[in-house]
């Protein structure tokens, strides 16, 4: 992990012991590193600590005398520390959970994630990448170009970074103006930034247990286009019927991705989307006037984040194993297309575990059409995450209306499955955003290859 002395130690200057509900959350956790590169102390809660999350904030940070964050598994109030004297909690907390609750009687500060991270980047030049699909890779690659042009920035990602200065974190620490933040959408999150420069890569119906339709999500990203000052950056695909409402009152200048010249990219990450995110990403380089040949060769350097059609190796019979984050059908279709191009004749093989009740239930269509480049599909229980169980809607119903799909009750019933059927030559993908790659990750053996084929 990349440490220096921070520019930003003053951002809670009276908070010196953080608690955090929710630590193992992607951009919390980030939140809770920089604390602990801080100096200051961490204490935390999770339903599982069974993530690599989890696991780099419990270590000792490379700061003498300083001990990793302490945390436990489920949230009680008695877990509350009584030093603590800041909460930050994850959205997918509720009102009543019961250390929040604590938190509130006790008379404690709370912030929101969304709120720590707009008081994180209050006195920063903020590039905020938003969009429905692609902000985590779109993220990473700005970044890896605003190092290249070594801008020094600070960087806080959804996913793990595989770049020298952030190996293994969803964190950079820079010591200049500029922050690159991924700026996501769900309850209006995003709105809590002021950006400078803002990329939408594209916008599509997601979220639908807060928002209300299409238009209540556009409404949403026209908003934040509306913050962005005369003086900044709106980096969009301005013929995309869907941000025509977006982009319409915004103030700032706007500047197509989609115009930004492609032919010299040799990207190491596959697929025409991934072609559209470093548009996106070249685009934010031109406007910081970074030389063209220092984006493009970032770029072409750039060989993806955690769970982002991420290779992990091969089975002992030969399958090559991969994992993605896709839960959204149009991202599924997208990550599917990509694995069927480059592997055209190979027999595919995908276990997906949906993610929320509400999503499988409302774009339950869209999900049913989304695998049919698979010659077979393992579907798993669906990953609750902030949502109460729904029988209503449920993956077997799901595969009832796939015809090549498997129901599997558990992970190990469709490990054993796999370890029985996968052959040399297939290629098996676990897709979701739960905690599906464990399947993927008990599959690989150490004595087979690490590179893609």
């Amino acid at each position: 992990m990349f440490v220096k002395k921070l520019a930003m130690s003053k951002i809670w200057p009276n908070a010196n012991h953080i608690h955090f509900i929710g630590i193992g959350g992607i951009g919390l956790s980030a939140i809770a590193r920089l604390c602990l590169l801080q100096g200051k102390t961490v204490t935390g809660s999770d339903m599982s600590l069974d993530s690599p999350v989890v696991s780099e904030l419990v270590k000792v940070p490379p700061t003498a005398g300083q001990a990793g964050a302490k945390i436990y598994e489920g949230h009680k109030a008695d877990q509350l520390p009584t030093k603590a004297t800041l909460v930050i909690y994850s959205l997918a907390i509720t009102d009543d959970n019961p250390e929040l609750v604590e938190a509130r009687a006790r008379g404690i500060s709370t912030l929101s994630y969304p709120q720590a991270l707009g008081l994180m980047a209050k006195d920063k030049y903020t590039i905020a990448i938003a969009g429905t699909h692609g902000k985590t890779t779109t993220t990473a690659m700005v970044a890896g170009i605003l190092l290249e042009a070594k801008l020094d920035p600070t960087v806080i990602v959804g996913s793990l970074l595989k770049t020298k200065s952030g190996q293994g974190s969803n964190l950079i620490v820079g010591q200049s103006k500029y922050l690159v933040a991924e700026a996501c959408e769900y309850r209006r999150s995003f709105l809590n930034l002021s950006p400078r420069i803002l990329v939408i890569t594209n916008i599509d119906n997601d979220h639908l247990d807060y928002y209300r339709d299409l238009a209540d999500i556009q409404s949403a990203f026209a908003t934040l286009a509306a913050k962005v000052p005369k003086g900044g950056f709106l980096i969009c695909a301005v013929t995309d019927s869907l941000l025509a409402p977006v982009i319409k009152n915004s103030v700032c200048q706007i500047v197509d991705y989609e115009k930004i010249e492609s032919a010299n990219l040799k990207l190491l990450v596959p697929g025409a989307h991934n072609v559209k995110n470093a548009q996106a990403a070249l685009a934010v380089g031109e406007v910081l006037k970074i030389s063209p040949p220092i984006s493009v060769g970032a770029l072409n350097k750039f060989n993806g984040t955690w769970r982002r059609f991420e290779f992990l190796g091969q089975t002992k019979s030969g399958a090559f194993i991969y994992d993605d984050y896709g839960h959204h059908p149009n991202e599924i279709k997208a990550t599917l297309t990509t694995m069927r191009n480059s592997f055209p004749k190979a027999r595919l093989v995908v276990a997906f575990q949906p993610h929320l009740y509400s999503r499988t239930k409302l774009l339950f269509n869209e999900f049913v059409t989304s695998f049919n480049l698979v010659d077979e599909l393992l579907l798993l229980p669906i990953y609750a995450a902030r949502e109460v169980n729904d029988s209503a809607i449920t993956s077997q119903t799901l595969a009832a209306a796939i015809p090549h799909s498997k129901y599997f009750p558990n992970f190990l019933t469709a490990q054993n499955y796999l370890v029985q059927t996968l052959r040399a030559g297939d290629v098996f993908l676990t897709l979701g955003a739960g905690n599906v790659y464990k399947i993927a990750e008990t599959l690989v053996s150490p004595l087979t290859v690490k590179a893609p084929p």
